[in-house]
């Protein structure tokens, strides 16, 4: 599967199965995307790569490292500002933004993370 930002800056390039498709309401993810959920899917990082003129993504830590748990990073386009990634939340794994993919026809929404801080006029999932 292939996918990038808004002005094809940063592109990518995935091999592996799509994994967890899910929303997520959590307070970065609102404030990133400046509506109650994004919607992400999982592709293992073997097989996955940066292949747009930009290379990888702008990296910032959402969330710091603890003894329990890795940062957490989200990628963005330096250019057009779009939200494309995510990194550190499953180790091995790089997830994406399922509507920066270039055909997200096939992916369906399976969970909600963060459901209580899901907004109260929209239905959160499962």
């Amino acid at each position: 599967m292939n996918g990038g930002c808004v002005c094809g800056n940063i592109r990518f390039s995935a091999t592996g199965e799509p994994d967890f498709p899910h929303l997520c309401s959590c307070p970065h993810c609102q404030r990133l995307s400046g509506a109650p959920v994004i919607a992400w899917v999982d592709f293992p990082e073997k097989g996955f790569g940066w292949t747009g003129p930009g290379g990888e993504p702008r990296w910032f830590q959402t969330y710091p490292a603890t003894e329990t748990h890795p940062a957490i990073e989200r990628g963005f386009c330096p250019d057009c500002g779009a939200s494309v990634a995510s990194r550190g939340d499953v180790p091995g794994n790089v997830g994406v933004t399922i509507f920066a993919l270039d055909d997200h026809s096939a992916l369906v929404p399976e969970h909600q993370s963060f459901k209580d801080n899901a907004v109260p006029w929209m239905a959160p999932l499962g």
